[in-house]
C-alpha cells in the first residue's frame, strides 16, 4: 500500500523509547469492520465515533478525535439514566456533512428494580459535523409518551492526547505530561504537554451549561413533557497553543452552514454520474463524496489525503493516483496534487527521511512522535513511484486540461523529478530504478505493495534489496512519454526526442529482464543480485497501465489476470493463488485493492480488452452492495466469491480511502472509452461498453475548455448509443465504433 505502516503481522517494539522498526505496524486487535465505524473530517481532523456516536476507549481502539496526528478525545459515552441507549439508526449525509444517530431509552428500573420508564419513550438525536479542528454536535431528547418524565443525561469524557502512532500500537516508555483539567461552568479544558514541548489542549464546550460538570463528565437533569423537546450544543475544539473563546448554541449552525457551503462549493467541480441502476448511483454518491471529505484545501489547491484512520494525512503516491482516477471528472484536485508536492519536493540528501533532491514526497506527519523522529515521518520520501507518477501526472494533467500555463510553474519540478529517476533512482546505472532503504529505520519495501513481505522469489524467499519493482519501471516509462509531451508542446523537440527514445530503449530492455515466458506474465522484481522474482503478480497489470508492455505480451498479462488463480469473481488478488506466499487474507499477498484493479482495468482497455475490465468492475460493485454505505475500503481479502454471499472483510482496512473511493470513477471512464482533446474542444467515447449491471449512464457537466457537455449512453440490443443530450460552448462530441 502507500502507505508508511503496513504490515498488520509486525510487531512492535515492546521495551525502549518508540524505537522505529521496519514496519509501523496497525495491530490486528480490534476489527474495524467488527465495530463498523462512522467517520468524518475536514482539513486536518477526523473522527471515528461508534453507530451509537460514542467513543470507547480500550486496547487497540481507533475510535476517537484526531487533529494533526493526535488523539484529542479518546473516550466520550452516553448514558440515559446510567444506561446506554438503544440503537435505532446510524447514518451519514449523502455529502458526508453530517452524522446522525437515533437513539432510545431501554426499559429504566430504579435502585429497588422497579420499572419507572419503560423503552422506546424517549427520543435522542445526536447531530454532528467537523468544521476547522471543531467537532459540533447537537442532541435533542424527545418524550414521545403522554406523561412527563425526569431523565438524566451523562457523558463521560477523557482525553489520552496519543500519537496516532500510539493509536497503532507502537509502545513509548516515556510520554509528556498532563495538565490539571480546567474545569468552569460551561467549559472543561485538558491539556498536555509533549516531549516535543508543544502544548496540545481539548476544550469541551456546553450550551446551556450542565447541572453537574467535572473533569470527566458532564451531566443535564432534563424535566421532558409529554412530546417536550430539548436541545443541548457540545463544542470540541483542537488547539495547539491558547483556546479560543468557546462558542454557543449559534456557532452550532453558522459552522453548519459553513461547512455545508464548502463541500457544495468543491463537489460542484466535478462531472455528475447518474445511471439506470439505483445502487451503483449510491456507490457513485458515496465515492465522490468520500473524495471530496478526504480532500483537504492546502495553500497550493485541494488534495486528497489518503484515508480513515491511519493515513489521513498527505501521502504522496495514494494522492498521485487518486488525481489520475478523476482526471476525467475533475482536474482541480490534479493540480492541486501537483502543485503541493512540488512545493514539498526534496531539495538535498537527508538519508533519515529517505531524501534525495528531486525526489517526490511519501508522506508527511505532524505528531508528537514525528516531531521527536521516533517515527521517520515527519517529512519522508521512501516511495520508489511518487516521483515517476508525479511526472505522469503532469502529462496527463496537460492532456485533459490545455493548461500550459499551470505547467509552466512547475518545469523546474518536473526537471529535477527526471534528474532523479537517472541520478538516483537508477543506483546501479542498468536502466532500471531500484529502490532501498538510506537507513535502518525507514520502509524495506518502498512500492505501494510496501509491507515487510510483499516481495519474494518463487519459493517464498524474501527478496534482498536494492529491488527494481516491475510496475516502476512501467511508470519510468510513462514518465519519459508523459514529459515527452510536455516538452513537445513548449517547443522543445530535441528533449522530447531524446526522452521517446529512452522510454523505447527502456520498453525493451524491461521486456527482455522482466517477461517471463513460463510465467506468462512479466516477473515480480528483479532482486539486488538481479535475479528474477518468478511470482505471478498483479504488478504486472500496471505495465499495461502506462503501455509498456508490447502487445503480445498484453495479451498474454490479460489471460493470466482474469484466470480463476487471480480474479476470484470480487475482482483480481495482488498475487495468485497459485504462489508461495498466497494468503488471501494478507495485506498485499493475496488481497484484493480496489485501486490496484482500477490501474489494471485501465490498463486491460488501453489494449482493447475493455470486456475484461467491464468484468472487474462488475465484481468490485457487487462487492458493494454487500458493503456498509456502499463504501469500497482500501481492501478486502481474496477469498473466492461464492453464490448469494458477500465478500469477506479485511479487519483493519481504512473506509474510506481516497484511491479506493475514487477507484469506480476510473472504471467507468475506461469501459466507456472517455477521452478529451482540449485542443480540438472534443470529448470522445471509444468503443464504449457498459458493464452488465448498467443499460444507460448519463454524465453531467463534463469540463473541457470553457465549455462542457452532458451525454447520454444507452443499450439498445447488443450495442451501445451515445446521445448527445446538452452541449455548452464549442464542445464536440465523437464516439469511435
Amino acid at each position: 500500500m502507500s502507505v508508511a505502516s503496513a504490515n498488520p503481522n509486525s510487531s512492535p517494539a515492546s521495551t525502549g523509547l518508540a524505537r522505529p522498526v521496519a514496519q509501523f505496524f496497525i495491530p490486528a486487535a480490534a476489527s474495524l469492520q467488527e465495530r463498523r465505524p462512522r467517520t468524518l473530517k475536514h482539513g486536518d481532523t477526523f473522527t471515528v465515533f461508534d453507530h451509537n456516536g460514542d467513543v470507547l476507549f480500550g486496547p487497540g481502539s481507533p475510535e476517537g478525535l484526531f487533529h494533526r496526528d493526535t488523539r484529542y478525545l479518546s473516550h466520550f459515552y452516553l448514558t440515559i439514566n446510567r444506561q446506554r441507549p438503544m440503537l435505532l439508526s446510524s447514518s451519514l449525509r449523502d455529502d458526508n456533512a453530517t452524522l446522525t444517530c437515533d437513539l432510545t431509552n431501554p426499559d429504566l428500573f430504579d435502585d429497588k428494580d422497579r420499572l419507572v420508564l419503560g423503552h422506546d419513550l424517549i427520543h435522542l438525536r445526536r447531530s454532528r459535523f467537523l468544521w476547522n479542528g471543531h467537532c459540533h454536535e447537537r442532541l435533542t431528547a424527545k418524550n414521545y409518551d403522554d406523561r412527563p418524565h425526569r431523565i438524566r443525561i451523562e457523558i463521560a469524557f477523557e482525553a489520552d492526547f496519543a500519537d496516532l502512532f500510539e493509536v497503532r500500537g507502537t509502545v513509548r516508555s516515556k510520554r509528556g505530561r498532563h495538565l490539571s483539567p480546567v474545569v468552569k461552568q460551561d467549559y472543561v479544558l485538558l491539556s498536555y504537554i509533549g516531549l516535543d514541548d508543544r502544548t496540545r489542549s481539548t476544550r469541551l464546550s456546553f450550551d446551556p451549561k450542565p447541572d453537574e460538570l467535572g473533569s470527566n463528565h458532564i451531566s443535564y437533569d432534563l424535566d421532558l413533557a409529554p412530546h417536550q423537546s430539548r436541545s443541548l450544543f457540545i463544542e470540541i475544539g483542537c488547539y495547539e497553543g491558547e483556546p479560543k473563546k468557546p462558542g454557543d448554541h449559534r456557532s452550532f449552525f453558522l459552522a453548519l452552514r459553513d461547512a455545508r457551503r464548502a463541500l457544495r462549493a468543491s463537489s460542484s467541480r466535478a462531472a455528475s454520474i447518474d445511471t439506470s441502476n439505483e445502487i451503483f448511483n449510491e456507490m457513485a454518491r458515496r465515492s465522490i463524496s468520500d473524495l471530496y471529505m478526504l480532500i483537504t484545501d492546502k495553500s497550493e489547491g485541494p488534495y486528497p489525503y489518503a484515508g480513515i484512520p491511519w493515513f489521513s494525512t498527505v501521502f504522496g503516491r495514494d494522492a498521485l493516483i487518486t488525481a489520475l482516477e478523476t482526471l476525467w471528472l475533475d482536474p482541480a484536485i490534479a493540480r492541486g496534487v501537483l502543485r503541493h508536492l512540488a512545493a514539498n519536493q526534496a531539495t538535498e540528501i537527508d538519508p533519515a527521511a529517505d531524501a534525495e533532491p528531486g525526489k517526490i514526497l511519501h508522506e508527511v506527519r505532524c505528531g508528537e512522535m514525528a516531531e521527536l523522529g521516533e517515527v521517520p515521518f515527519r517529512r519522508y520520501y521512501g516511495s520508489i513511484d511518487s516521483t515517476p507518477l508525479f511526472v505522469i501526472l503532469a502529462g496527463e494533467y496537460l492532456k485533459r486540461t490545455g493548461d500550459l500555463s499551470s505547467i509552466y510553474p512547475l518545469l523546474a519540478h518536473l526537471e529535477a523529478a527526471l534528474t532523479w529517476i537517472d541520478e538516483y533512482g537508477d543506483r546501479d546505472g542498468d536502466g532500471f530504478v531500484e529502490y532501498g532503504r538510506l537507513t535502518d529505520e525507514g520502509l524495506i519495501n518502498q512500492a505501494w505493495k510496501d509491507s515487510r513481505d510483499s516481495v519474494f522469489h518463487a519459493d517464498g524467499t524474501l527478496a534482498q534489496g536494492p529491488i527494481a519493482i516491475a510496475e516502476v519501471q512501467a511508470y519510468v516509462y510513462g514518465a519519459w512519454q508523459a514529459a515527452a509531451e510536455i516538452f513537445r508542446q513548449i517547443n522543445r523537440p530535441e528533449r522530447a526526442a531524446n526522452l521517446l527514445a529512452r522510454a523505447e530503449g527502456l520498453r525493451r530492455s524491461f521486456d527482455a529482464a522482466f517477461f517471463d515466458e513460463e510465467l506468462g506474465t512479466y516477473v515480480l522484481a528483479l532482486d539486488g543480485d538481479k535475479q528474477p522474482c518468478r511470482v505471478r503478480s498483479s504488478n504486472a497489470g500496471h505495465a499495461l497501465f502506462t503501455g509498456i508492455a508490447y502487445p503480445e505480451r498484453a495479451a498474454q498479462v490479460a489471460r493470466g489476470l482474469m484466470s480463476a488463480s487471480f480474479f476470484c469473481g470480487w475482482g483480481i488478488r495482488t498475487v495468485a493463488s497459485t504462489e508461495a506466499r498466497y494468503n488471501p487474507m494478507s495485506y498485499h499477498n493475496g488481497s484484493i485493492w480496489p485501486h490496484d484493479n482500477a490501474l489494471i482495468a485501465s490498463g486491460l482497455a488501453r489494449y482493447g480488452f475493455r470486456a475484461d475490465a467491464a468484468r472487474i468492475f462488475e465484481g468490485l460493485f457487487a462487492a458493494s452492495t454487500y458493503i456498509d454505505l456502499r463504501r469500497l475500503p482500501e481492501l478486502f481479502c481474496g477469498l473466492p466469491r461464492q453464490r448469494a454471499q458477500g465478500p469477506t472483510f479485511y479487519p483493519v482496512a481504512c473506509s474510506p480511502q481516497a484511491w479506493a473511493a475514487a477507484a469506480p470513477l476510473l472504471l467507468l471512464q475506461c469501459c466507456l472509452g472517455l477521452d478529451f482533446e482540449p485542443n480540438a474542444l472534443q470529448i470522445s467515447l471509444n468503443q464504449p461498453q457498459l458493464p452488465s449491471f448498467l443499460d444507460e449512464v448519463v454524465l453531467q457537466h463534463m469540463l473541457i475548455g470553457d465549455g462542457s457537455a452532458d451525454v447520454a449512453i444507452r443499450r439498445s440490443g447488443r450495442q451501445v448509443v451515445v446521445d448527445v443530450v446538452c452541449r455548452r460552448g464549442d464542445v464536440r462530441v465523437l464516439t469511435r465504433a
